[in-house]
C-alpha cells in the first residue's frame, strides 16, 4: 500500500509522463452509456476478428484498475474517459493486428530481452525514468527494480501494476524493432549518395519569364461527363470517407436571469450572519454553500485562485468574514478559522496496525515508540501491516508528504510536532505516526469559504425551454420548417459540415454526444429536423439535416465538381504550355517571350538544389535547371502554378553539402515513412471502428 501511494503523491505528474512512453494513455471508468438508435452487433472489427461490446469493456476494466493503481481515485474527467477508449481500443489492435504482423515479420521479443530492459544493460525509458525506481539522490537504481519485484510477488495491487509495466516495455520494443525495419533499411547506394552530394552542392544563376495560368476562365477548355466518370471510376481510392452528416442547428443557452443574480445575493446575505457565528462550520457549510469545509493550509496567494480580494482579505490580519465577493457566475465570502507557521513538506513513518484491537494497540505502541524512538524499524518489523514502505532503505519511512501529496486521513502530520509519535485512523487501519523532519514552517492559514453560484430558477430554465420550443413547433421536423423558423424567429443559425459519428463538439458546446446520436439515428434522413435536444441540461439544440454521405466511396455527384475543377485545370495549363511552345519554336529571346505574354523578364541567383533549400521554387523548375545547357533558351516547363521558360546562366558546384547531410535527409524520409506504418496496417487490417455508436 505504501509503496503505490508514495508513487502516487510524490510522482504522480511524473507517472504520467513515463507511462506516454508506452504508447498507451492512462485511462478512466468508462461511461456505460449507450446510444439512443440501438447498437450494432460489435464495437468494432480488427483483421476479421470482431470485438464486441463484452471485449471491449474487459480491456477497458484492466486500464481503469491501473489509474486506479496509479492515482488512488476513479473520479476522471471527461477528457480522460475518451483516453481510455482510445487506450482500450489501441491494445486490441496491438494485439490482433500489431503483433500478428510482427509475428509475420519475424520479430519476436523474448522474456530475457524484457529482463534486460528492465533491469539489464539496456534500460527502458519506462522503468529508468520512472520515479519509483529512483534511489535517494533521484538516480535510478536497479536495487529498487529488485526491491519492488520482490514486494509484488505478496501484494497483489503492486503485481498489477508491475506486470502491466512489463507488458508496457514488451509492446514498446516491438514497435521499435518493428519501426526499424523501415528506417535501418533504408540504405542509400553510394551512386545515389553521391548523385544526391553533387546535386546539393550545386548553386546557378537564371533568367526566369513566369507566365501565370491566371483566374480567367479559358473558354477552349471543357471537361465532358464522360471524361469525368472516367476518371471517377479509375481514381475511386482517392474518394474514399467516412460516413458524415452537413447539419444547421441553433442552440438556446439557458442563463440566469438578473432576478436570479439577485435571488442569489440574497441568499447569500441571509446566510451571512450564521456564517460569521456558527462553532459548527462544517454542517453550516454542508447545508448552504457550494464548498466544503477544508482543512488545507493557505499560504498568501493561494486563495487568489478564488479570488484576489479574498486572498487580500484573509492575509491583512482582518477579522470575522470578509464583505461578499462576486467572481464570475459566484458569490463568495470568507472566514479565518485558525493562523499558524506551517511547513510545506513533512517526512513520515509509520506502523500500520489492522484487525481486532489495533486501535488500543496503537496506543501501547505510541509510549515504546516515545521511550525507545531507535526500535522504529524493529517494531514495523514486528508489527507493521506495511512491510513494503522503506524510503530511504529504512522500514516503516513513508517519504516526503505535501498538502497535495497525501495519504487521505494523514492529514494531521502537516502540524504534528517533530519526533512525537501520534495515532492516526485512517481507512486501512491505525497507524503509529511519527514526522521526523519538515521543511521550514511558514505563515498559513485555515480558511473556510462560503460560496454560492448563481444557478437559473426554474421560471428561467421554462423561459429558454419555451422559447426552443416555439422553435422546434414551428420547424416542424422538416429542415424547410427549420429555415422557416430561423427566418421567423430572428435565430442565428449555425453550420456544421462532415459532421462525423465521433464527433462530440458543436460550436463552442463540449459533450455535447446527444445531438450526434440524433444525428446518426437511422431513422434521420436528409431533410429532417429535431425535437429539443438537451445538452448538459444547461443547452437546448435543434438540429436539421440538410446532406448524408455513406461510408466508403463518395458518390459521383458528390465529387463531380471536385473532378471537373481538376479536370479543366490539368487541361488549361497543358493548353498555356503548348501555346507557349509554338512561340519558343520561332526561337524568340526571353524578353520576347515576355513580352508576348504580357509578363518580364527576372534574374534568380545562387539557387541552390540542397533539399534543406526546398520550397524556392517549383520542383520542375528545379529539375530542368540542373540538367538544362547553359547560355540556351529553355522551356516550356509546366509548373503547378505556371508554365516557366528560362535561361541558365551560371551552374556551379561547392562544398557546403556533405555525404553525412544527404544521409541525414535519407534518414529523414525513411522515419517520415515509418509513421504511415500503422495507418497502412489499419487499413490492410480493414479495421472498423464503432465506438462512436456505444460513448
Amino acid at each position: 500500500m505504501a509503496v503505490l501511494q508514495k508513487m502516487r503523491n510524490k510522482f504522480g505528474v511524473a507517472i504520467s509522463v513515463i507511462i506516454a512512453l508506452s504508447l498507451l494513455y492512462f485511462i478512466a471508468p468508462m461511461d456505460d452509456l449507450m446510444n439512443l438508435f440501438g447498437r450494432p452487433e460489435n464495437v468494432g472489427e480488427i483483421n476479421g476478428t470482431g470485438i464486441s461490446y463484452e471485449d471491449f469493456t474487459a480491456e477497458v476494466g484492466t486500464f481503469t484498475t491501473i489509474n486506479e493503481i496509479t492515482t488512488g481515485s476513479s473520479a476522471q474527467t471527461e477528457q480522460a474517459h475518451q483516453q481510455i477508449r482510445n487506450a482500450a481500443w489501441q491494445s486490441l489492435m496491438d494485439r490482433y493486428m500489431f503483433f500478428k504482423n510482427c509475428e509475420a515479420a519475424g520479430i519476436k521479443v523474448g522474456d530475457a530481452e524484457v529482463a534486460d530492459l528492465i533491469a539489464g544493460n539496456h534500460l527502458s525509458p519506462i522503468i529508468e525514468q520512472n520515479p519509483l525506481f529512483a534511489a535517494e539522490d533521484g538516480t535510478f537504481s536497479v536495487e529498487r527494480v529488485r526491491e519492488i519485484n520482490r514486494q509484488a510477488e505478496t501484494d497483489e495491487t503492486l503485481k498489477l501494476y508491475w506486470n502491466y509495466l512489463k507488458q508496457t516495455i514488451r509492446t514498446q520494443q516491438f514497435y521499435a524493432k518493428y519501426g526499424s525495419l523501415f528506417s535501418l533499411s533504408s540504405i542509400e547506394s553510394p551512386l545515389t549518395l553521391k548523385q544526391a552530394v553533387e546535386e546539393g552542392n550545386t548553386t546557378a544563376d537564371i533568367e526566369l519569364v513566369t507566365i501565370p495560368y491566371g483566374f480567367a476562365v479559358d473558354t477552349t477548355v471543357s471537361v465532358s461527363s464522360k471524361e469525368i466518370k472516367a476518371y471517377y471510376n479509375a481514381h475511386q481510392d482517392e474518394y474514399k470517407q467516412k460516413a458524415s452528416r452537413d447539419v444547421e442547428y441553433v442552440v438556446f443557452e439557458v442563463k440566469p436571469s438578473d432576478s436570479d443574480v439577485a435571488a442569489t445575493e440574497k441568499a447569500m446575505d441571509e446566510v451571512l450572519g450564521e456564517f460569521a457565528s456558527t462553532d459548527n462550520l462544517k454542517n453550516f457549510l454542508l447545508k448552504n454553500s457550494d464548498r466544503s469545509l477544508s482543512n488545507r493550509w493557505y499560504k498568501k496567494g493561494e486563495l487568489a485562485t478564488v479570488s484576489a480580494d479574498i486572498d487580500k482579505f484573509v492575509f491583512s490580519g482582518n477579522k470575522g468574514i470578509s464583505p461578499v465577493v462576486k467572481e464570475g457566475d459566484s458569490f463568495f465570502s470568507a472566514r479565518v478559522i485558525e493562523s499558524a507557521n506551517v511547513p510545506d513538506s513533512v517526512y513520515v513513518k509509520h506502523i500500520l496496525l489492522q484487525g481486532a484491537g489495533a486501535a488500543k494497540k496503537a496506543d501501547s505502541l505510541v509510549a515504546v515508540v516515545a521511550k525507545a524512538p531507535a526500535r522504529f524499524a524493529e517494531l514495523v518489523l514486528e508489527h507493521s501491516a506495511d512491510q513494503g514502505s522503506a524510503d530511504d532503505g529504512q522500514l516503516g519511512n513513508i517519504g516526503w508528504m505535501t498538502q497535495s501529496y497525501m495519504i487521505p486521513g494523514f492529514e494531521s502530520v502537516m502540524t504534528a510536532k517533530v519526533g512525537k509519535p501520534f495515532v492516526i485512523k485512517t481507512q486501512y487501519g491505525s497507524h503509529v505516526v511519527v514526522v521526523t523532519k519538515t521543511t521550514k514552517p511558514i505563515a498559513k492559514k485555515q480558511v473556510a469559504i462560503l460560496e454560492k453560484s448563481v444557478l437559473a430558477s426554474k421560471e428561467t430554465f421554462n423561459g429558454f425551454y419555451n422559447e426552443a420550443n416555439k422553435f422546434a413547433t414551428i420547424a416542424g421536423g422538416t429542415l424547410e420548417g427549420y429555415l422557416k423558423a430561423v427566418d421567423s424567429l430572428g435565430v442565428y443559425s449555425h453550420k456544421q459540415n462532415r459532421v462525423l459519428e465521433s464527433t462530440s463538439t458543436f460550436g463552442s458546446v463540449d459533450q455535447a454526444r446527444e445531438v450526434t446520436r440524433w444525428i446518426f439515428d437511422d431513422k434521420t434522413k436528409k431533410g429532417k429536423a429535431s425535437g429539443i435536444i438537451t445538452v448538459n441540461n444547461n443547452f437546448f439544440f435543434i438540429a436539421a439535416v440538410k446532406e448524408v454521405r455513406k461510408d466508403g466511396v463518395a458518390e459521383l455527384k458528390e465529387v463531380a465538381s471536385q473532378i471537373q475543377s481538376k479536370l479543366y485545370n490539368e487541361k488549361r495549363n497543358a493548353n498555356k504550355a503548348a501555346q507557349v511552345a509554338q512561340t519558343l519554336a520561332g526561337n524568340p529571346t526571353l524578353e520576347a517571350i515576355a513580352e508576348a505574354n504580357g509578363t518580364t523578364v527576372t534574374t534568380r541567383s545562387d539557387i541552390s538544389f540542397s533539399p534543406m533549400s526546398a520550397g524556392v521554387l517549383e520542383p520542375a523548375l528545379l529539375g530542368a535547371i540542373l540538367k538544362a545547357e547553359l547560355g540556351e533558351v529553355c522551356g516550356p516547363v509546366q509548373g503547378m502554378n505556371a508554365v516557366y521558360v528560362f535561361k541558365v546562366n551560371r551552374r556551379e558546384a561547392g562544398q557546403f553539402y556533405t555525404e553525412q547531410d544527404a544521409k541525414n535527409f535519407a534518414s529523414q524520409k525513411a522515419q517520415y515513412s515509418s509513421q504511415m506504418i500503422l495507418p497502412v496496417m489499419q487499413e490492410a487490417a480493414n479495421v472498423v471502428d464503432n465506438r462512436a455508436r456505444y460513448f
